[in-house]
């Protein structure tokens, strides 16, 4: 008499690995994707102004954006062109001043005959608030005219950008030699694909919780402390996470009131809930002497 063993398959199998396989190519092509468009956005460069022979060149870079600070840092570098100079386009011919629009918070002076150093200024940004992280954005206006020899000169101004954690989008104009633009300040793409994430993350997180304790009250399985004990480290793990959000959001934003302070609710609920009705079904401990009531 023979018998048929059928012989048992993983579970899984090649189905399971290949969609491992999809899904790691997918998150790399995405981080792909991610870099390459911020390395765009970091290479872009913004030019408002003429092309007069006799000229200020301002090259001008955004250094940091402090959102809570509602400015950003604007790194100058001012150079004479022309008959503006003198050999070597290191320092002006007469004295240069630089005057700026209200937001830049004060004009700049460089006197003749001295070389010109780069200079890091303060922006104010409008808009907002921070609060609305990570979908909040800014508004920065920059203008940029030059006075020499008491006559106004024209403006040539080229803006880049090195905060990997912001991205720019600029309007320029040029009214009278004077150099205008229009930033608007928003999170950058990697920011707000992370900072959307952590989101789903967090509830999937919860949801784990809120089965594991549901699991563990409907069965009575009393304490059960590395079930607890994976709870209890969830509730400060998930505070960590949140912790590592990019930028730094403050406390009271948009991403905590979507997920980060009902998780921590949800999930402080269910320890203490499977604790409670733990010590109840584990009952009175016996007494001591052995005999019984």
């Amino acid at each position: 008499m023979s018998v048929n063993r059928r012989q048992a398959r993983p579970p899984g199998g090649p189905l399971s690995a290949g969609l491992v396989i999809l899904a790691v190519a997918a998150a790399a092509l995405c981080g792909l994707w991610l870099q390459f468009g911020e390395r765009q956005d970091l290479d872009t460069r913004h030019t408002a102004g003429g092309q007069a022979a006799d000229r200020i060149d301002i090259d001008a870079s955004v250094q940091r954006v402090d959102a809570s600070g509602r400015e950003l840092v604007l790194r100058l570098l001012v150079t004479p062109r022309g008959a503006l100079a003198e050999a070597g386009g290191v320092s002006p011919a007469e004295n240069l001043t630089l005057q700026t629009s209200s937001a830049v918070r004060g004009d700049l002076t460089f006197p003749a005959h001295s070389r010109i150093a780069t200079v890091d200024v303060p922006v104010a940004l409008t808009g907002g608030p921070i609060t609305d992280y990570p979908f909040d954005a800014y508004d920065a206006d920059m203008e940029f005219g030059a006075v020499q020899g008491g006559q106004t000169v024209p403006v040539r101004m080229t803006l880049t950008h090195r905060d990997a954690l912001f991205s720019l989008a600029v309007d320029t104009a040029e009214i009278k030699g004077t150099a205008v633009l229009t930033a608007e300040v928003a999170r950058s793409r990697s920011v707000l694909v992370f900072s959307v994430f952590m989101m789903p993350a967090m509830w999937a997180l919860t949801v784990a919780v809120l089965m594991g304790a549901w699991h563990l009250v409907r069965r009575r399985t009393g304490l059960t402390w590395p079930a607890l004990g994976w709870m209890a480290a969830t509730l400060f793990a998930l505070a960590a996470f949140r912790n590592t959000a990019p930028g730094a959001p403050p406390i009271g934003s948009l991403l905590d009131y979507l997920a980060f302070f009902w998780a921590e609710t949800l999930i402080a609920f269910c320890v203490i809930v499977v604790v409670v009705r733990a010590v109840r079904a584990e009952g009175p401990p016996p007494p001591r002497d052995g005999t019984t009531i």
